[in-house]
């Protein structure tokens, strides 16, 4: 099968997160099936799953009552040639959760609200710079973004000139770039927080100085959406952007996205207003699927009505706390670092040095891997149970023993294969690249 993807399908997925480069040779190369918090490979083998869709599964695989608004959903059809009432109810629905915002348009991926977003910033500014945070690592599959990346063959030069970067907490890093580039800067486009929680009053800070120097803030809510706050890290932090956009675990797994905002900005995308421009804001064929829009008004209603954040904090504190008992035992705590917010949590893998080493990661998923656990982060969902991080912790505790003899003989003697890689470089490895040849190559004999 995996010959067969490398054959037909460049980097053998359509995300490069998930790609066989970005995980030991040895991990389940296809996941056939998921519920809850588990799922199978191809040969029926379980795991504990962690990366919950690249984060986009908030409540866990197949969750009945998402399941049942869309099959429901379904027996109706599911696209057709004038709106379905179902965009309306998730369009009040989704506004009544996320207070600041006063009008949303629907779309299938994160890409295309962030791109929406920054063409309607250019056309209400009528400016043409933008500026994302360089600290976070992903805003758009779009030109504007991917220039800005080691990944940017195919852009041209003038586009990439066009996005500028600013630090994180950083006011300085901004003013400096309003400083530089007067009356020209459309917008700043950041997640509220990640790892990183933001300064005091720096959010805040961020915002006036936009308005000030007449741009726009755009808060990236892709993750923090529904994790930080089931209202949003906006009104967990108290700032309300002029644009947001939303998606992952909106329509926990089902392809929703959003952008949201004030209607000062979002008029401008429709029909009832002549004093400006139109702006082609967002049209997608399959971008308002019935389907999908009420996988998302279920996915909220349970958000809305239930203990959905309460119990990601709680889950991955025990997680955290439990990780950091076993590093500490085990003396690995310059090796070994669980980071971020307890709804979301990530991890670095540290070599002898204390340089960040992607060797080592790939030994530690390995580890996790051989022991039924598949984590690529510890973010939680709303399906993990006591029991499920009591599991986990055992797998970490038998993966960070592997992982401190490796620190003490050499990784290589335990790494199986090659180790993962950076999604955003220039060029593969030529001994990587070779094996993926060779792979796609056999399929075509």
């Amino acid at each position: 099968m995996k010959t067969l993807a490398h054959h037909l399908i460049p980097g053998g997925c359509h995300t490069y997160a998930k790609g066989d480069d970005q995980y030991p040779i040895s991990a389940p190369g296809f996941i056939a099936r998921g519920l809850g918090c588990r799922v199978w490979d191809l040969d029926d083998r379980e795991y504990i799953e962690y990366g919950m869709g690249n984060r986009a599964v908030g409540l866990g695989h197949a969750y009945p009552p998402v399941i049942e608004a869309v099959q429901r959903e379904l027996s109706r059809g599911c696209n057709f040639t004038r709106p379905s009432p179902v965009e309306v109810q998730c369009a009040d629905q989704f506004l009544s959760l996320i207070e600041g915002a006063e009008m949303v348009k629907f779309c299938k991926d994160g890409s295309d609200a962030t791109s929406g977003a920054m063409r309607l910033a250019r056309a209400y500014t009528g400016r043409d710079l933008i500026a994302c945070c360089g600290d976070h690592p992903f805003f758009s599959t779009d030109d504007w973004f991917i220039g800005t990346t080691a990944m940017n063959a195919g852009i041209p030069q003038a586009v990439r000139d066009l996005t500028l970067t600013f630090r994180y907490n950083d006011l300085d890093s901004v003013r400096t770039l309003f400083a530089r580039h007067p009356d020209q800067i459309a917008a700043l486009i950041l997640e509220p927080a990640r790892a990183e929680e933001p300064l005091p009053g720096y959010l805040e800070a961020l915002r006036d100085l936009c308005h000030a120097n007449g741009a726009l803030l755009i808060f990236d809510e892709m993750i923090t959406g529904f994790r930080w706050h089931a209202r949003g890290a906006q009104t967990l932090y108290g700032v309300t952007p002029d644009l947001s956009c939303f998606g992952k675990a909106l329509a926990n797994g089902f392809s929703v996205s959003a952008l949201a905002g004030k209607r000062e900005f979002m008029r401008l995308g429709g029909l009832a207003h002549s004093d400006r421009p139109r702006v082609f804001l967002l049209s997608t064929t399959h971008g308002a699927e019935t389907h999908a829009l009420a996988a998302a008004i279920a996915t909220m209603r349970v958000y809305e009505n239930e203990p959905v954040i309460e119990h990601l904090v709680r889950c991955g504190t025990l997680l955290r706390s439990g990780i950091e008992d076993i590093v500490s035992r085990r003396r690995l705590g310059n090796h070994f670092k669980v980071l971020g917010r307890p709804s979301c949590l990530l991890y670095a893998t540290l070599d002898a040095t204390g340089a960040s080493s992607q060797a080592f990661r790939t030994l530690f998923l390995q580890e996790m891997a051989r022991r039924h656990v598949l984590a690529p982060s510890f973010v939680v969902s709303y399906s993990h149970t006591d029991s499920d991080i009591d599991a986990t912790l055992a797998a970490v505790d038998g993966a960070l023993e592997v992982y401190g003899q490796a620190l003490d003989s050499g990784v290589e003697r335990f790494l199986i294969g090659r180790p993962s890689e950076v999604v955003y470089r220039r060029y593969n490895r030529s001994d990587a690249a070779d094996e993926f040849k060779a792979s796609a190559m056999l399929h075509a004999r």
